[in-house]
C-alpha cells in the first residue's frame, strides 16, 4: 500500500508535464528553420544554453544568483516567522505598530532600489537586502493571521497545563498555525525568486539578470532566451521541492484532513 502510494506521485507529476511537453515541442515546430534572430530555433537555444550554463562560464552567474537568492529568503522566512510571533505575543506592540507594518508591506520594493543601492552599494548585500525586504512580508502576515486563528480552546488547555510564553508558542501555536505559516513561505519564495531578478537587472555586476540584461543590450539573443529559460528551470525546480517539503513537514495536517473527508 505504501509503495502504491508513492508510486503515484511520480504518476501524478508525470501527468502534470504534458501541457509543457505540448508546449515544447510547439516551440521546436514553429521555430525550426527560423531566421529571426529575435526567435531562432530552439535547437540552437537547447545547444547554446548547454555550451553555458553547464560547461561555460556562465555558471558563475548561476551560483551568483543563487547565493542572492538562498540567503535573501533565508532571512525573511526567520524574520517573518520569529516577527510574526513576537507581535503575536505582545498584543500592544502589534496594535501599535500594525498601520507601520501594513505601510511597508503595500510599498513596492523596486521604489526602494535607489535608497538600498545607496546605503549598501551594488553588490552582494544589496541584493539580499532586497530580496529579505520584499520576501519577508507575506510569510510574517500569514504568521500573525495563522497565529490570531489558533482555536482558544487549545490555548485556554495549554495555560492550564502551565504552559505559557516561548513554551505555549512553540509546542501550540506554531504547530497550529503551521499550515497558513508554509502559505506564507510559499509566497515569499516566489517573491524572492522575481526579487532576485529585479536586483540583478536593475545595478549589477553579476547573476542571471545580469546576463540576459546584457545579452539583450549586445543583441545576442540566443544567449538571452537561454538565460530566461534556465531561470524558468530554477523557479520550477524550487517550487517543486518546497512541495516536497511541505508534504513533508505538514504530513500530519495532510492525514487529519484526509481522516475528515472519509468521514
Amino acid at each position: 500500500m505504501i509503495m502504491r502510494q508513492w508510486l503515484a506521485r511520480p504518476a501524478r507529476a508525470l501527468t502534470g508535464l504534458w501541457l509543457f511537453a505540448v508546449l515544447a515541442a510547439a516551440w521546436w515546430v514553429t521555430s525550426a528553420g527560423s531566421t529571426s534572430p529575435f526567435f531562432p530555433p530552439l535547437e540552437t537555444i537547447l545547444r547554446r544554453l548547454y555550451q553555458l550554463w553547464f560547461a561555460g562560464s556562465a555558471k558563475q552567474q548561476l551560483a551568483s544568483s543563487l547565493a542572492h537568492f538562498a540567503l535573501g529568503y533565508a532571512i525573511a522566512a526567520v524574520a517573518g516567522i520569529g516577527i510574526g510571533a513576537l507581535l503575536w505575543s505582545l498584543r500592544r506592540v502589534r496594535e501599535a505598530t500594525s498601520p507601520f507594518v501594513y505601510f511597508l508591506y503595500v510599498l513596492p520594493t523596486p521604489v526602494l532600489v535607489p535608497a538600498i543601492m545607496t546605503i549598501f552599494g551594488i553588490g552582494f548585500a544589496m541584493k539580499v537586502v532586497i530580496i529579505a525586504f520584499a520576501a519577508v512580508w507575506p510569510t510574517l502576515l500569514n504568521t500573525l493571521d495563522g497565529m490570531n486563528g489558533v482555536d482558544p480552546v487549545k490555548l485556554d488547555s495549554a495555560r492550564v497545563l502551565g504552559l505559557s510564553g516561548p513554551a505555549m508558542v512553540r509546542s501550540v501555536v506554531l504547530p497550529a498555525a503551521g499550515p497558513q505559516i508554509v502559505a506564507g513561505l510559499r509566497n515569499s519564495l516566489q517573491v524572492s525568486i522575481i526579487l532576485m531578478v529585479v536586483s540583478e537587472i536593475v545595478a549589477s555586476t553579476g547573476g542571471i539578470g545580469y546576463f540576459i540584461l546584457t545579452a539583450q543590450q549586445n543583441f545576442s539573443f540566443v544567449d538571452m532566451w537561454t538565460g530566461i529559460i534556465v531561470l524558468a528551470l530554477i523557479g520550477t525546480v524550487l517550487n517543486l521541492a518546497f512541495v516536497l517539503a511541505e508534504h513533508w513537514v505538514l504530513h500530519w495536517h495532510y492525514g487529519a484532513r484526509a481522516t475528515e473527508g472519509k468521514r
